[in-house]
């Protein structure tokens, strides 16, 4: 029996890790330049649309992409990029596949014909992609800007020109499409051999004809002379994208691919801004997406996506930057390593606020998982999240530090943690605010005290934790559930688990033997080794019943703020 149970759960094991492993969706991607990952060398701003579609997709999808400049379907064949793709493919995998551009150079190395060679590879990359359980989409090429006069369609196909060249062409106001035939073999072949087509051409096209020959420089390499280290002299060139024209012409590329390929139209994930650090997103840091929120932007959320990396920098969200919703994805940390002794520019010490990594002050704003880190070290206080700003959420986030790590710091400010881990050591959740810990971890590193609330007299609601786990790094003990920064300190603990390592009396005052007649320090139902009611401090309580401590009531304030039933919606704000 023990062995039939034994081989029943490494079956099990065996099942969920195989249906884990197929629930992730890998998209390769082949072409040329206008859809391949870019050398971001000396802050080049050129990208092709492909290096940007990561920031549309969940991280379910994994974007493998293989373009490469300069390769035509025939290049791409012979210097065999193709068989290495084609060994990568499994059942279930998608294969993008847009060539062109290069398949028109008279270089006999990439030239095909269209109607003939170019279409016998096309073909190619189908069937064998189809072979492996590959399912191969195909686009045609984006469009070149090029704008002529009425009637001149003289023009040549590489419209590129270094600034201050004298032979570029007068432009007028009709795009005139270079690609001729090789935009229909990729629509033929794929109507022959019934797989999905995406017509890129039309709707770059369209994109460009309807921004017009100024505006939709704005989308293409036109870089000033001096502007950008990687290119000294400037650079003119309407066949490759910019930043901006990557992430528009991706966010083209996604509609139709969620429109022609409905099953992975789930998911598509939509974004005003995306940061990255390997140049697939609108910006590499986090504050220059903050700061490109309009101010006051009302009635709806500015969503930034924070791709996985360490984002070593100080952000400021700034009260005029309301209505900001930050997602990470895993791995997604943003981190720095001031601390209060820390001596600034001017020789003073920097102080506990001033110390902090993340500063909060705008309202309404959402962080999903996000880990906010001072990585200063046992170094005195070093705040690793500051927060100000009113109706702040945070979900599965990560606050790491030691002392001081987490500042709720207005008095007026509600906040509310779902699902999160806090760590430190003496002091690390402590301020002002009115704020909410639901069902989060709450980790000590070494002796101290786990709050210091600073609750102002006369508030009816300080902290209260509710579901969480109280745990403790190995060896670590003496640690109490909180002491009073201010004489009115409150702090809840409903249904929480509590380690070995909280002491008996669960409460310290600080050697404030006043305060003890002012502070509300009360349990409901503790449970674990640190559950201890009756050895607690005299001046804390056992609550019999949580009348007028639900989730909803302590948040509520004047708006009716109830981030449980209504997750980040704005609140409706009457004025």
């Amino acid at each position: 029996m023990k062995y039939r149970s034994l081989l029943l759960l490494c079956l099990f094991f065996l099942l969920t890790a195989f249906v884990a492993e197929k629930s992730k969706v890998t998209i390769f991607m082949i072409g040329d330049s206008t859809m391949a990952n870019k050398d971001i060398t000396g802050g080049n701003p050129e990208r092709g649309w492909g290096m940007m579609l990561p920031g549309f997709f969940s991280e379910d999808v994994l974007i493998d992409n293989h373009a490469v400049n300069g390769r035509s379907s025939k290049s791409f064949i012979d210097q065999g990029r193709w068989d290495k793709v084609l060994a990568k493919i499994k059942k279930g995998d998608y294969v993008f596949i847009q060539f062109g551009h290069n398949d028109e150079k008279a270089d006999p190395s990439r030239y095909t014909e269209p109607g003939g060679s170019f279409d016998e590879n096309l073909r190619r990359f189908v069937n064998e992609a189809r072979a492996k359980g590959g399912k191969p989409v195909l686009f045609n090429s984006i469009v070149r800007r090029n704008f002529v006069q009425p009637n001149d369609e003289s023009i040549s196909k590489d419209t590129r020109h270094d600034a201050g060249s004298l032979d570029k062409p007068v432009e007028g106001n009709t795009l005139y499409d270079t690609h001729g035939a090789y935009l229909e073999s990729p629509r033929n072949v794929a109507k022959e051999l019934n797989v999905p087509f995406i017509d890129m051409n039309k709707l770059t096209h369209d994109l460009v004809q309807n921004l017009g020959p100024e505006a939709s420089r704005e989308l293409f390499m036109w870089v000033e002379p001096n502007a950008v280290p990687a290119f000294p002299k400037g650079r003119e060139d309407n066949t490759h994208l910019n930043i901006m024209g990557g992430r528009v012409v991706a966010n083209l590329a996604v509609d139709a691919i969620a429109e022609t390929l409905p099953e992975l139209a789930p998911y598509v994930r939509k974004y005003d801004y995306v940061v990255a650090q390997d140049g697939s997103g609108d910006f590499f840091t986090i504050q220059d997406a903050i700061d490109a929120v309009p101010d006051f932007r009302k009635n709806v959320r500015t969503t930034i996506l924070v791709r996985k990396g360490n984002y070593k920098e100080k952000v400021v969200v700034p009260e005029s930057k309301i209505n900001v919703s930050l997602i990470g994805e895993d791995g997604a940390v943003i981190t720095n390593d001031d601390y209060a002794k820390k001596l600034n520019r001017f020789g003073e010490e920097t102080g506990t606020s001033g110390s902090s990594t993340f500063y909060l002050y705008a309202p309404d704003f959402y962080a999903e998982n996000i880990t906010f880190e001072n990585s200063a070290g046992k170094v005195g206080q070093a705040v690793a999240c500051f927060v100000s700003g009113d109706r702040a959420y945070f979900k599965n986030c990560r606050f790491l530090g030691n002392q001081d790590t987490l500042y709720t710091y207005s008095k007026n400010s509600r906040q509310y943690y779902e699902n999160c881990y806090i760590e430190g050591t003496v002091d690390f959740i402590f301020g002002w605010s009115t704020a909410v810990f639901n069902q989060c971890t709450i980790n000590s590193k070494g002796k101290g005290y786990v709050t210091a609330p600073s609750t102002d007299a006369g508030k009816k609601y300080g902290y209260v934790f509710y579901d969480c786990v109280l745990t403790a790094d190995d060896g670590v003990d003496n640690v109490y559930l909180s002491r009073p920064w201010r004489p009115y300190a409150q702090a809840v603990f409903v249904r929480c688990e509590l380690g070995n390592h909280i002491v008996p009396e669960g409460w310290n005052n600080w050697n404030k033997k006043e305060a003890e007649k002012t502070v509300n320090y009360a349990e409901f139902q503790s449970t674990g080794a640190g559950a201890n009611p009756t050895a607690r401090a005299k001046f804390s309580r056992q609550l019999k019943n949580l009348k007028g401590y639900s989730i909803e009531e302590v948040l509520a304030g004047e708006d009716g703020w109830n981030p449980v039933a209504n997750g980040n919606q704005l609140v409706e704000i009457k004025r």
